[in-house]
């Protein structure tokens, strides 16, 4: 089933001589399961395509169809509730984990659940669940600054899997970790996509991350200038 296809999407900075085209023409399209990749130099538009995709940044043209409903056509969103979407339905992951200091491990991943209404021992079941999976359960009570890197990173995807997200979206997750490390969150990535169904979109510098990935695009100048699948990604 196709959770996210984006047709003709664009994103002008800008205006007249300080004009910058950060994205142009990108299409692609991303199913249940799916593993994608975005691959580029600095500039070439990764993050900014993300953050259109996450309902974050506005587009200026092109279309998005997120889990069957349009969601931006043309130049504008189609009234689509951008927060309830993000809250129910994106799970984000960014290379800084972006956890809150003051709350726990257990505290962190239980925050999103709250915010959609979900409490007492069936929030607390479903922390549990994922704090098992991300295998990070006995650093449960931990605060963030007493967790190594790998762990803060597993909480972060721990948190963002909170809601049963459809599609999750990692920004240069394994930037701060080293290759062993990194190479275990991406080994999460990929468990999370096929077991849960769940599509994921990471951005990466590092292709020796993307190893297994379904998808990989890469960008230059706001543009996608190669595009392969798993079977020809050697």
């Amino acid at each position: 089933m196709e959770i996210l296809r984006i047709e003709g999407l664009s994103k002008i900075f800008g205006s007249g001589h300080l004009e910058v085209r950060a994205l142009e023409d990108i299409n692609l399209s991303v199913s249940e399961g799916d593993l994608v990749a975005l691959l580029g130099p600095s500039g070439s538009g990764k993050t900014t395509l993300l953050l259109c995709i996450s309902l974050i940044l506005d587009p200026t043209g092109g279309k998005i169809v997120f889990d069957g409903q349009t969601i931006f056509q043309k130049n504008g969103w189609a009234g689509v509730d951008m927060r309830r979407l993000r809250r129910e339905k994106i799970g984000f992951i960014f290379q800084s984990h972006n956890l809150i200091p003051f709350l726990t491990a257990r505290q962190n991943v239980l925050l999103p659940l709250s915010l959609v209404g979900l409490k007492g021992e069936k929030a607390e079941s479903r922390v549990r669940e994922l704090l098992e999976q991300m295998e990070i359960a006995d650093r449960a009570d931990y605060l963030p600054a007493l967790l190594s890197g790998g762990e803060q990173q597993r909480v972060a995807i721990a948190r963002a899997l909170a809601n049963n997200a459809k599609l999750i979206l990692a920004d240069e997750p394994t930037a701060s970790l080293d290759t062993a490390r990194g190479v275990k969150v991406m080994g999460l990535l990929k468990k999370i996509a096929k077991e849960n169904q769940s599509a994921v979109i990471a951005v990466s510098h590092d292709e020796r991350m993307i190893e297994g990935f379904d998808y990989v695009y890469r960008l230059k100048d706001g543009r996608i200038v190669g595009e392969k699948t798993n079977s020809t990604l050697n």
